[in-house]
């Protein structure tokens, strides 16, 4: 008997058997092939917009992604460095390969993780309650809890051109067949997704001197809150090419063969990541697309072709490559594909990632519909937490929106009617200025150590980053700085001079104005402040705590109006049926989502203001 089993050992998988054996629980995970642990079948990278700041969460909460890319990291980039703080996103290239043997070794050495190698094809319930898997062997696994985080592999079927395959992840790996039927049996209902890849060319085949190249951060930021400096100095440039129009009208060829165009693929694919036969018919107005070229580790030729997911025929595929500038002599290793697979409706788990019909059974990853390593990992980090809470008889760990992406990513799946792969973007987030990069272990380093996935050691030094913070940003507010020490910056800005003595703080609302050049200007404020302390990352904190104070205020109140609705508990047996006054669509919607509290309802798609005010009133509010 297992107090939790983890089915699938994909990114979700990983963090949720790491998670759930390093708060005590005897877990077993389960996988089809052991070789395969966190496999990226897709793209060789992690983090970028939003999913950085996802991964930087991941490692405050206490998972284990932000160190595995940090370990295993071929190229390191903060994105949107020209835009404010909340927008920066770090994302590093991986060396693939590595990466998924640092996840394996991980998993190896934790004493409470048990492996298996199988594949899962039912679940067994006692009333109501999750019970045993059934592997295909027939043999049945008691368990207190399970996790499923299978991926795309659930009836997975693959489409190159007209030409279609059984597969799970990619066409050499098996699909799992009964796993859906089992669990509609239990009444939980499915639907069908797509994804894509793209192909793959022998980096010995390009010209780079026709591409634009794209190297690495010198200073680059690093993942884990823990991690110091990169385990490898070296970076290994990525380049970047177009799509010609000579592309596009190649690629026309082969639309006949479509299996996107011709009704092959009946699962929704991602908006925001299309296709290139997609793109072109979306955007018949352009010209060209940019293409990504992307190495997938130290040790091999293979690179990723981003930007060039497809599933048309391989001929097409070749020689539309062959069309693009520096790919004129490229070699095709392995062509792009579509992957259609049985996802299920995320309506019908609550925010701990509990199925609602079926008792300590959680979903986690591309089953719920989202897409991403990123969103993957965050859901079984919190499955796997809350699965242990649960046997423990604690109550769950309940992300907000206003405490991290990861509170998005689940309110958002939830709450709205998810018929694509559901991509995390900042947009998503209405607080996103609150919900950094950098700030992510201040906002949830808390959560981590009560769930025990955080030592004592690390909190003890987040405790004292957080005095150095507040101590700092006093001594800003409290300094004032004389004329002749800091016109000299202002003119170099186009300021106008200063003619009576201002607080570092207000100096520091300027654009332009960093807390460098005022350490650099006043000798005696540097030696205060170097008496406190010279980590950059606490500079880094007062100094966009202090620039955006104004908007920080703002996203704190309506961050609090909000969480007013929240606090508002709808109760699991509420009978929307007897409300008068609901609208018919509400009523329905209410029904199908049956929301925790009069926040969540508030966000359901197709429910009212009215309906809100409504249920208020009848709860008594």
């Amino acid at each position: 008997m297992y107090d939790i089993i983890v089915i699938g050992a994909g990114h979700a998988g990983c963090e949720a058997a790491l998670a759930a054996a390093r708060m005590g629980a005897a877990c077993l995970l389960i996988s089809s092939d052991l070789t395969a642990i966190a496999r990226m079948s897709c793209t060789p990278a992690i983090g970028g917009v939003a999913k950085g700041q996802i991964t930087r969460e991941i490692d405050a909460l206490g998972g284990e992604m932000a160190k595995a890319i940090d370990a295993t990291g071929i190229q390191f980039r903060m994105l949107n460095k020209s835009k404010g703080p909340a927008m920066h996103s770090p994302r590093a290239q991986a060396d693939k390969t590595l990466y998924s043997l640092y996840m394996r070794s991980v998993i190896e050495r934790e004493p409470n993780i048990d492996l298996i190698q199988d594949t899962v094809t039912g679940i067994e319930c006692s009333a109501g309650s999750f019970r045993g898997a059934r592997l295909s062997s027939g043999r049945l696994i008691n368990g207190r809890a399970a996790i499923l985080a299978c991926g795309t592999f659930l009836n997975g079927l693959i489409h190159i051109g007209m030409n279609h395959y059984a597969g799970g992840r990619t066409i050499a790996e098996p699909p799992v067949y009964g796993l859906t039927e089992n669990l509609a049996r239990l009444g939980i209902t499915s639907g069908r997704l797509k994804t894509g890849t793209p192909p793959r060319v022998d980096a010995r085949s390009i010209d780079y001197s026709m591409c634009e190249e794209q190297k690495g951060d010198d200073d680059s930021v690093v993942f884990s809150f823990k991690s110091q400096a990169r385990i490898s100095s070296i970076q290994i440039s990525c380049f970047v090419t177009k799509t010609t129009i000579a592309t596009h009208e190649i690629l026309k060829k082969g639309f006949d063969r479509s299996p996107l165009f011709t009704g092959k693929v009946q699962g929704v694919g991602p908006r925001y990541c299309p296709s290139i036969e997609d793109k072109i018919c979306r955007f018949p107005d352009k010209d060209s697309h940019h293409i990504f070229l992307e190495p997938e580790g130290f040790d091999t030729n293979e690179m990723y072709v981003n930007g060039f997911s497809t599933s048309l025929p391989e001929d097409i595929q070749i020689e539309a490559l062959q069309s693009i500038p520096g790919l004129e002599k490229v070699k095709m290793i392995r062509p792009g594909y579509a992957i259609e697979y049985d996802y299920f409706f995320p309506h019908q788990i609550n925010r701990s990632l509990e199925t609602k019909l079926v008792k300590n059974l959680y979903f986690a990853g591309q089953i719920n519909g989202t897409s991403g390593y990123e969103e993957a990992a965050a859901q079984g980090l919190i499955a796997g937490i809350n699965a242990t809470l649960q046997i423990q008889n604690s109550p769950p760990l309940h992300l907000k929106r206003s405490d991290a992406y990861i509170g998005v990513l689940i309110d958002d799946l939830i709450t709205k009617e998810t018929n694509e792969p559901y991509r995390m973007f900042t947009s998503s987030a209405e607080h996103r200025l609150l919900l950094r990069h950098d700030n992510a272990d201040i906002r949830l380093q808390q959560f981590g150590f009560s769930a025990g996935l955080i030592d004592n050691e690390t909190f003890s030094a987040f405790i004292n980053k957080k005095e150095l913070i507040n101590t700092l940003n006093q001594l800003c507010l409290n300094t004032k700085l004389p004329p002749a020490e800091v016109n000299t910056i202002l003119s170099g800005l186009d300021y106008p001079a200063i003619n009576t003595a201002q607080s570092a703080a207000s100096l520091l609302k300027r654009p332009g104005i960093h807390l460098v050049m005022l350490l650099d200007s006043s000798l005696s404020f540097k030696k205060n402040v170097y008496d406190i302390t010279r980590d950059h990352f606490v500079y880094e904190q007062v100094e966009i705590n202090l620039k955006y104070e104004g908007y920080l205020k703002r996203d704190l109140l309506m961050a609090e109006k909000i969480l007013r609705l929240d606090l508002h508990q709808i109760p699991p047996s509420f009978k929307y049926d007897n409300v008068a006054g609901l609208s018919n669509e509400g009523r329905e919607k209410l029904k199908k989502h049956q929301p925790d509290t009069i926040g969540q309802a508030s966000r359901i798609l197709g429910v009212s203001p009215s309906d809100i005010s409504v249920l208020m009133v009848r709860l008594g509010r």
